[in-house]
């Protein structure tokens, strides 16, 4: 748990690492749009993700977690899968459905964290089940980046997966949120 002073700190580690990251996505979409370097893409998105492990992890371990951090970190992860969703439709058409759900969880998430932020003064860490969906997120798109010709059925599938992972999070979080927002009152 951050201490007061840390909650407040701008630079740190893993606010770098995570501005790192929203740095790679366009090397990442011009690698897969651009030059359709899939491989080197999929590479491209790996080094992403482990610096966003790496950045939980200093941050925990170091006590270096802030306010800002808590932002960023999020951030980075859904400005990368929002932006990759958006280069593998070049290739399945499929994806858009897990592309919009994502949009439209995020978009009620930002709301529903504002009002959060305001009744309750706290900035909250993502919860397991955020990170359990962006795992399975990566995952889907990673397997279409590096498995060109994926049958449509496995894609559809995996979207599916996809789908059902961001749901079941987005009634996790709105529970938990709500929660907070009554014990506010």
């Amino acid at each position: 748990m951050a201490n007061q002073g840390n909650a407040k700190r701008i630079v740190t580690v893993p606010n770098l690492l995570s501005a790192f990251r929203i740095l790679l996505i366009p090397v990442i979409v011009w690698l897969y749009c651009g030059r359709a370097d899939y491989p080197l893409a999929a590479c491209v998105l790996v080094l992403s993700g482990m610096t966003d492990v790496a950045d939980g992890f200093i941050a925990r371990r170091f006590h270096m977690v802030s306010d800002l951090g808590k932002v960023l970190d999020p951030i980075a992860d859904k400005l990368t899968q929002t932006a990759m969703l958006g280069c593998l439709l070049t290739r399945f058409d499929t994806v858009w459905w897990l592309l919009g759900v994502l949009v439209a969880k995020e978009t009620a998430m930002a709301v529903m964290g504002l009002l959060v932020i305001r009744r309750t003064g706290g900035v909250y860490s993502a919860a397991w089940h955020g990170k359990l969906a962006a795992c399975v997120l990566y995952a889907v798109i990673f397997t279409h980046i590096v498995w060109y010709g994926i049958p449509r059925l496995w894609s559809v599938s995996l979207v599916w997966l996809g789908v059902a992972a961001v749901l079941i999070s987005l009634g996790l979080y709105v529970m938990d949120n709500l929660r907070r927002i009554q014990v506010a009152k």
